[in-house]
Formats: C-alpha cells, sequence, structure tokens
C-alpha cells in the first residue's frame, strides 16, 4: 500500500488541492523519518568513536593533554590547510579553544565559513583545542587552564618568525577559561577574542535573559552536587544542552522539527550537519561542574578577581595586556551583552583606568543573531569573523582605551576602496563606561538580591553535604549511573530513531521508493497555506508560553530574594548602595603606574624623527576619536614597500605607538612641544615626512575640522606654512619608499 501511495501517477483524481497536498504530507512524512534514522545512525557512530570531532578539515595530533604530569582529556591538533589555501609564516597563528559546555568539539570549524576556515584564508596558521567526551578522572579547571598554556607555548615555538603571540579564540564557555589563563599568563597571548562568552553572570535587564534567574529558583548549587553524585563524580553534560533547548521551547519542541519537515527536499542535510555536533553529548568531572556553577554562574566571583589559583594566586582580569575583543549580541538569550560586557563596569572605574593598564578592550554588538549563530554562523563567519582575521594586526596595535568595532558595508562611497581587504569596512572608535551603562543594567537592589542568592546556594550547598551526600554516594553504583545517562531524555530521542528500533526497518526502503517519485507541492495550495498558518499558530502558542514562564520565574525570584528578612538573615545590608561583589583596587598597581608615568616624562624629549611622526599621527588621530583598518592598512602597505633592515617589526610598532600615546596623555604640552627636537633639520626632509603623515590620515577619510585644526598645529611643529603645503598631494610609489627610507 506504501508504495502504491508512493509511486501514484499524474492521473485526474490526484490533480485536486486536497490529494495533491495529501501525497505531498504523506511523502514528507516518510522523508522525515528517514533523516531521524539517519540522525540516529549517525548519533551511534559518533558516540563509537574515541575522538569524534566535526571538524570540516584534515587536523593533525600535536599534544594529548593525557600525557601532562596533571592529566587532562583535552588535545592540541594542527589544522591542515585545504588545497588552494596559502599560510603565511610571517603572520601571527590562530588557536580556537572549542567550549566544553555539554556538546562535542569542532564546532568552530565545521565548515568552510567558520572561524578556522576565514582565518585560514586570510593566511594564518590555525590549531585548534579540542577535548575527549570522557574527562581524566580528578581533573580540575585549574589543570586544563595550566594543559592550555602548554598548548600555547607549543604553538609559539612553532612559530618564532611570525610577527606577534597567537590570537586566541574562546567561544562561549571557553572564553572564561581563555580569560582566566590570559590574567595568569598574560605572555602567551596575542589578541584575544571571545565570542558568546558570559563573564558576569549577575548582569543582564529587568523583563529580559531569565536564565541568569534559574540557580536561585533551584535554592543553589546543592542540584548540581546531587546530579554530580548521581552520576558517580561525573556530570552529564546532556543537562547543559537541555537548559540551553528550555530555554526556547518554541524551537526545540516544533520549530526546529517542523523546519525540516516542511523543506525536506533541501534542509536534510544541513540539519544533519548541526546535529552531529548537538547530539554530541559530554561529560565533566562533578569538580569541574561545582567550580563552574559555584563560582561562576551562582557565585559571579571572575568579574571581580574573587577566584584564586590552589597556590593561592589571584585570578584578576586587570592582570591581561592583550587586546581583548568580545562579540556578543542583543539576539542572544544565553549571553546577553550585559554578561559578556559588565565585567568591565565591575573591575573599572573610568576608560582612564583602562588607559593606566595598558588594556585595550574592543567591543561590537550584533543586533539578531542568536546564541549560536555568534560561532556557527555562516553569514556571521562571513562578516565579523572574516574581518577580526583580516585586522587582527589593527586590534594588536590599537593605543589602550575602550572601543566599539563598527562594520560598515564597503561601497563606492568609501574613500580608497583599494585599502580594504574584505566587503566589510571596520573601525574602532572610542567609548566609556557610558556607553556600556546605556545598553542597560541591573540597579543596586537587582544586586543585593542575586547576593542573597549566592549565599542561600552555599548554605544549601553545605546542607546537603552533610546531611544528604554521604547516603547518596552510597547507594549509587557506576552501573547504575551509566544507565542513568543512557536514559536522559535528550540521548533517549537519538537512540529511539537509531537503526536498531526494528519499528523503523521499513522507512529507508520507503524512502528511497518516495525519492523516486517525488511529487511536491505548489507553493498557493490552500491546504499547504492552511498548514502554515497553523505552525504559526503553535509557535505563537508556545513563545506565549515561554514569556508566561519568563516573567512568572523573574517575578519569584525578585519577591523571594528582594525580601528584607531573608537578605538580613543571609547578611545583606539592602541599605547599602555599594555592590556586593566589587573588585578591590590593587594599591601595588598604583605605585608601578607612578613609577611608569616618570619614566615616560623622561622620555618626551628623546627619539627622533620616527617618534615624532608617531607623536603627531596619534595627536591628530584622537581627534578623530576612531582608528579604521584603511589608515592602519596604507601603514602596512608602507612599510613592506621598503626592504631595508630598519623597518620595524609589528611588536616594535605596537611599543612605538603605545609609548607615544601614553606620553600625550601625561603632558600634551610638552609631548607637542618637543616635536620640532625630533624632527630632521632639514626642510625637505620635515616636507617629506610630513606627506606621509598625511597620507596615512586621508586613507580613513577626509579630515574633520578638529582633526584638520589638529593638522596644521602639526603642520606648524614642522615649521610648515599652509600655503608650502599642497592639501591633495599625489605620490608614486618610488616616492613612497624613498619617504620610508627617510624615516626609517
Amino acid at each position: 500500500m506504501l508504495s502504491e501511495l508512493s509511486s501514484v501517477t499524474n492521473t485526474a483524481i490526484f490533480d485536486n488541492p486536497l490529494t495533491t497536498y495529501w501525497t505531498d504530507a504523506w511523502q514528507r512524512s516518510i522523508l522525515f523519518l528517514d533523516v531521524m534514522r539517519r540522525r540516529g545512525a549517525q548519533y551511534e557512530e559518533q558516540a563509537a568513536r574515541t575522538a569524534p570531532h566535526v571538524l570540516d578539515y584534515e587536523a593533525e595530533l600535536l599534544c594529548d593533554g593525557r600525557s601532562f604530569a596533571r592529566p587532562v582529556n583535552y588535545a592540541l591538533v594542527r589544522i591542515v590547510p585545504p588545497p588552494g589555501v596559502a599560510i603565511d609564516g610571517r603572520k601571527r597563528p590562530f588557536v580556537v579553544v572549542d567550549p566544553r559546555a555539554g556538546h562535542g568539539p569542532g564546532i568552530g570549524g565545521f565548515k568552510a565559513d567558520s572561524e578556522i576556515g576565514v582565518a585560514m584564508k586570510a593566511g594564518h596558521a590555525c590549531y585548534f583545542v579540542g577535548f575527549l567526551p570522557e574527562p581524566v578522572p580528578g581533573q580540575t579547571i585549574e589543570d586544563i587552564i595550566h594543559a592550555q598554556a602548554m598548548f600555547l607555548e607549543m604553538v609559539i615555538a612553532r612559530h618564532l618568525e611570525a610577527d606577534g603571540k597567537p590570537c586566541v579564540i574562546g567561544n562561549c564557555q571557553a572564553g572564561w577559561a581563555v580569560m582566566m589563563l590570559a590574567s595568569l599568563r598574560p605572555d602567551l597571548f596575542g589578541p584575544i577574542i571571545i565570542a558568546g562568552t558570559p563573564l558576569s553572570y549577575w548582569a543582564g535587564v529587568k523583563g529580559q535573559y531569565p536564565m541568569r534567574y534559574s540557580g536561585g529558583l533551584l535554592g543553589g548549587s546543592w542540584l548540581t552536587a546531587l546530579t554530580g553524585d548521581l552520576g558517580a563524580g561525573k556530570f552529564d553534560g546532556a543537562w547543559l544542552v537541555q537548559n540551553f533547548e528550555n530555554q526556547n521551547p518554541a524551537n526545540t519542541l516544533w520549530s526546529k522539527q517542523y523546519n525540516l519537515y516542511s523543506r525536506i527536499d533541501t534542509e536534510a542535510e544541513r540539519y544533519l550537519g548541526f546535529e552531529r555536533w548537538w547530539g554530541g553529548h559530554v561529560t565533566l568531572n562533578a569538580e569541574e561542574m561545582q567550580f563552574i556553577v559555584d563560582e561562576l554562574f551562582i557565585g559571579n566571583k571572575l568579574a571581580c578577581g574573587q577566584i584564586s589559583t590552589s597556590t593561592g594566586t589571584a585570578i584578576d582580569l586587570r592582570n591581561i595586556r592583550s587586546p581583548i575583543l568580545i562579540f556578543c549580541s542583543k539576539g542572544d538569550n544565553i549571553t546577553p551583552p550585559q554578561q559578556a560586557l559588565d565585567w568591565i563596569l565591575d573591575l573599572y572605574d573610568s576608560v582612564d583606568e583602562i588607559r593606566s593598564l595598558g588594556q585595550t578592550i574592543i567591543y561590537t554588538v550584533h543586533e539578531t543573531i542568536g546564541h549560536l549563530g555568534i560561532f556557527v554562523s555562516a553569514g556571521v563567519a562571513r562578516k565579523e569573523h572574516d574581518e577580526f582575521a583580516s585586522n587582527i594586526d589593527l586590534i594588536d596595535v590599537l593605543p589602550p582605551g575602550l572601543y566599539e568595532a563598527i562594520l560598515e558595508p564597503r561601497g563606492e562611497a568609501v574613500e580608497h576602496p583599494e585599502l580594504v581587504t574584505g566587503q566589510w569596512v571596520m573601525r574602532c572608535e572610542a567609548r566609556t563606561l557610558d556607553d556600556i551603562r546605556a545598553l542597560g543594567g541591573n540597579e543596586i537592589e537587582d544586586e543585593h538580591r542575586f547576593a542573597a542568592a549566592a549565599q542561600l546556594s552555599d548554605i544549601n550547598l553545605s546542607c546537603y553535604r552533610i546531611f544528604a551526600q554521604p547516603f547518596v554516594r552510597a547507594a549509587v553504583t557506576p552501573q547504575g549511573a551509566e544507565a542513568m545517562r543512557q536514559l536522559h531524555p535528550l540521548r533517549l530521542s537519538y537512540e529511539m530513531f537509531s537503526p536498531r528500533n526494528p519499528l523503523l526497518a521499513w522507512v529507508e526502503g520507503e524512502a528511497e521508493l518516495v525519492r523516486k517519485n517525488r511529487r511536491t507541492v505548489e507553493a498557493d495550495n490552500p491546504f499547504l497555506i492552511f498548514q502554515e498558518q497553523m505552525s504559526r499558530q503553535i509557535l505563537d502558542g508556545l513563545d506565549g508560553w515561554r514569556k508566561i514562564s519568563e516573567r512568572l520565574a523573574e517575578a519569584t525570584f525578585r519577591v523571594v530574594y528582594g525580601a528584607a528578612p531573608l537578605q538580613a538573615a543571609l547578611g545583606i545590608d539592602p541599605a547599602s548602595r555599594r555592590p556586593p561583589r566589587k573588585a578591590l583596587k590593587n594599591h601595588l598597581s598604583s605605585t608601578l603606574l607612578e613609577t611608569r608615568i616618570a619614566a615616560l616624562k623622561a622620555k618626551i624629549m628623546q627619539g627622533g624623527l620616527l617618534e615624532g611622526l608617531a607623536r603627531s599621527l596619534i595627536f591628530v588621530a584622537l581627534a578623530r576619536g576612531r582608528a579604521d583598518e584603511r589608515g592602519f592598512e596604507a601603514i602596512r602597505r608602507i612599510r613592506q614597500s621598503h626592504d631595508g633592515a630598519g623597518r620595524l617589526t609589528l611588536a616594535e610598532f605596537k611599543t612605538l605607538i603605545r609609548e607615544q600615546y601614553f606620553i600625550l596623555l601625561i603632558d600634551e604640552p610638552a609631548a607637542l612641544g618637543a616635536i620640532p627636537a625630533l624632527l630632521p633639520a632639514d626642510i625637505d626632509e620635515r616636507r617629506k615626512a610630513f606627506e606621509l603623515l598625511r597620507e596615512i590620515l586621508d586613507s580613513s577619510g577626509a579630515l574633520q575640522e578638529a582633526a584638520s585644526e589638529r593638522l596644521e598645529r602639526v603642520a606648524e611643529l614642522f615649521s610648515l606654512d599652509r600655503e608650502g603645503v599642497d592639501s591633495n598631494p599625489v605620490v608614486s610609489p618610488a616616492s613612497k619608499a624613498a619617504r620610508v627610507r627617510s624615516v626609517s
């Protein structure tokens, strides 16, 4: 009967809208079941592998963390460039660290348009830090951080000729681990890119992002300890995936499956590719997960410098010396912009404090993309990640401060399009802490509520450990824990559609017959239109349920943890206007800063033409309040046009720019007054140097009034009158190279 229905011909009885729709719907159902069967087979295949991953590239194992003195289930691999991709040994390598948040490794490079793909396209060697499904018994988060330090040391040793330390990308949960390591070993890092990474876990906006209330509503982290004990010392990552899916029931319960069913002829391969990663559930040691929940999710201690290593070393994000690029989205309900950015407000009182510590922080906020799209979307890879990879050296040499990265389409309106490497123009505009506050955040009363939840969590966890944990551990066996893991609802959803299910034995053959006799329905079929309308109604209903649940969760959290008696009992002072968790100031840093200022003041009169040009460039650029990739590309091309030994390396150029920037900040009048003494006596050499300076400035577009006035001031310092300087110089490559030789 099934075969007969699948092979119907275009007879009159089947030409009416109902039968046409019914035939198409039945065939879609068969093909849908076949995709579910293939998904189950794919799940079993991945589970049978010792080191499963979803990388779309050939990988060469370089180091297995299980061989370390403190073994971990992490490994470092080199991504083998595909045919046609040329790697430039002078460019810094990229290291992508994958998130261990319940899924398997490989998401940073599971297709060509990915973080790894765009980095290799830009000529960078790529490495990948992944993990095995099972943790090494006894491994801790600190062990993993130490292992990643050794991985980076190995990458650096392989690229001694590269122009800069590795760029490290941390996706989601990998981001906070990368930041912790960078605070402990700042010498290992070039620019750091953290994508969709929560660092300030209490932050958010009233009426949005309810996931941050989960820990308090569940009574704290005692449930994490119970889950680890029921797993015989292992925490099942499938629960983390389940928590993620619970945030969007409309997608989890309906739209993901419906989109596959309604687009079954074109959607199958994309769906299976994603599910190959989504269903690769892994486990963590119970101690690892307890640290994450207690110290980060509920404790919110990382942003406030309240986490220490086993040796007592404080993990202070203010110790990071590499540029930090933060990529987040307003459409991300897992890591909203507040959780990605508000750690800056926790650590610093002003942008001047960021500058005084020599830190460079750049952020970019996407308007709509969801959490996974930040590091899996092909569109994001071709835009944001492509621009980050192409302009990583610009990011590295930016003067200290806070910036927002703005991406604009490249078009005919863009001046000097020949200096743009991709389809977008990236510029970094100076920002203040008020720009981050403008995104929204907690009131002081909200901070007190979260502090109360953290205190109650500690109490409940202690009670569980004293009164219940010994009995739970005694009752659980490794075999029973494994059986519970296999019976997790998410795993069962894959197992029940696997080829081992005898009830699905007929599906493969029937699906092949359907594909041979496929009859699709027209888009204007009234029954298909009704189907789409019903789907939208279901989505609206599930979304309405989500909104009601979120409002109820938020209201419950605010009422319970906002109660004055509970806060008083937990030691929270409701009248205090100081945030309960605020990073303390380091007095040693103040002393070191004073010493550094004195050393820089002594250098105001030191240097030559190169220092004078750099100081003049920064002075004019500060009036613009932004840095543009076209200006940096102009500098790069000018540097490359000269083969002399005096050419600065990127590290030397970065040191020069930062030193002259700080000199201007410390004493601008004295710094400007010293410029004539740094310049050569010959007026022609000064004129050539000035023309080179203006060429770099003009590459980013015409100067506005304030910047133009500053350029005139520089012309006076160069002893050049306004009439003697051509406003639109045309410079040949030969003369450009000659000028570089004179500067070098």
